[in-house]
């Protein structure tokens, strides 16, 4: 599969903002791409820094303008694309949800954000966390999908590798640098597959994005890098094959322990 991660700003202005994501897909199939990721909240700007109601109103329906443009532009192109938006399910139901498009516009695949933050932003007063990690077939490969803060913890890739996970792709918007290429380096390495991400770049209100997107191999190397400015596209030829290898070279699905790990899931009382 060849793989393409786009390291890109966004505005204020939502259809322009789209209209670029659109821009990097059709540079993504130049280039033979079969999968696009773009990062989280590509279409509009960075709105958990505020306290503002009226961002209620950035939130989009599955069929809203939004990622009907990417559906349509992915069938155009016949390329795979991950789109993250800022989801209105129903009255008052907002997620933080990524949606895999097939080649043909079809949605394959819907995860929303199971960790939202809530330190320097207030993700949690805008959005739901999801409760399921999905995985879907393309091209042969099993892919799933963990949002920004989601890799911060293990659990999330290990959930998503022992649902068939060959693949993870990771939206970010986040001004995260210490520690971020490392973190997801880790969580291929350990999990035995590919990790993609996928993170803005600039300033937008109070935050300067991070950028470092990257895409790892299932041995923990860097395949391809982005810097922590400017925006860019990553594209990197990754092999099914080298996951098989990993997990025979380094046995962790084998070896787990899932009989011992019951601590993990139990509910834990503050001292």
């Amino acid at each position: 599969m060849r793989l393409a991660v786009v390291q890109m700003t966004s505005g204020g202005d939502v259809a322009a903002n789209v209209s670029r994501a659109c821009a990097w897909i059709d540079a993504a199939a130049d280039e033979g791409a079969d999968l696009v990721l773009l990062p989280e909240f590509f279409n509009t700007i960075y709105f958990a820094q505020y306290q503002n109601r009226a961002h209620f109103a950035l939130a989009e329906p599955e069929d809203g303008a939004t990622l009907t443009a990417v559906r349509a532009r992915a069938a155009a192109r016949n390329v795979a694309v991950v789109a993250t938006i800022y989801e209105i399910a129903g009255p008052g139901l907002y997620y933080d949800t990524a949606f895999l498009v097939d080649r043909t516009g079809t949605v394959l695949l819907r995860y929303r954000k199971t960790h939202p933050s809530a330190v320097l932003s207030l993700e949690k007063l805008y959005f739901r966390y999801g409760t399921r990690f999905p995985t879907a077939t393309l091209n042969e490969w099993r892919v799933g999908i963990g949002i920004c803060y989601d890799l911060s913890f293990p659990e999330t890739a290990r959930a998503l590798m022992l649902n068939g996970a060959e693949l993870i792709l990771a939206p970010y918007a986040t001004s995260r640098t210490d520690m971020f290429q490392e973190l997801l380096r880790t969580r291929a390495f350990e999990n035995g597959c590919f990790l993609a991400a996928a993170n803005k770049v600039g300033v937008e209100g109070g935050w300067t994005f991070g950028g470092g997107s990257l895409i790892a191999g299932p041995r923990g190397q860097i395949m391809a890098s982005a810097g922590t400015e400017g925006e860019t596209m990553l594209v990197a030829d990754i092999e099914r094959r080298s996951v098989f290898d990993a997990r025979i070279a380094f046995p962790s699905v084998r070896d787990r322990r899932p009989d011992l790990y019951r601590t993990i899931t139990a509910e834990v009382d503050a001292p």
